[in-house]
């Protein structure tokens, strides 16, 4: 997983910088954007979105998550990690979030609205 490909996430006022692991399912992932999305807490550390699109998937159980990871459950379930975790279910990683500090202080506890885009895109 050597290539990254850049994405802005966007809550409220503030942006985000994730990289993303280059595969088929990023690839799908990005063919969405732009993309806005009401994402839903769980457990007090994730957010989730269910995609309108079935993505490809390349499932693993990762045992450990860490804060800033960007996963997919199932084949439409985005999810972005706000805090670390032992897990058992299946995912696949599409990537994670730089500044994990400030990305869980903007997500708060409840539902937030993201905006994701290409980085550098200003449309």
């Amino acid at each position: 997983m050597a290539n990254l490909l850049a994405l802005e996430l966007q809550i409220g006022n503030e942006v985000f910088s994730a990289q993303l692991y280059e595969s088929e399912t990023t690839e799908a992932l990005l063919e969405l954007l732009p993309l806005t999305i009401d994402m839903e807490d769980l457990h007090g550390n994730e957010k989730f979105f269910y995609l309108s699109e079935r993505l490809p998937t390349n499932s693993e159980s990762p045992e450990h998550i860490n804060a800033g990871d960007i996963m997919l459950y199932g084949d439409d379930c985005l999810v972005f990690f706000y805090d670390k975790l032992s897990t058992s279910h299946q995912y696949t990683r599409l990537g994670y979030i730089e500044n994990v500090e400030k990305f869980t202080q903007a997500v708060g506890e409840g539902n937030v609205t993201v905006v994701l885009n290409f980085a550098g895109n200003d449309e």
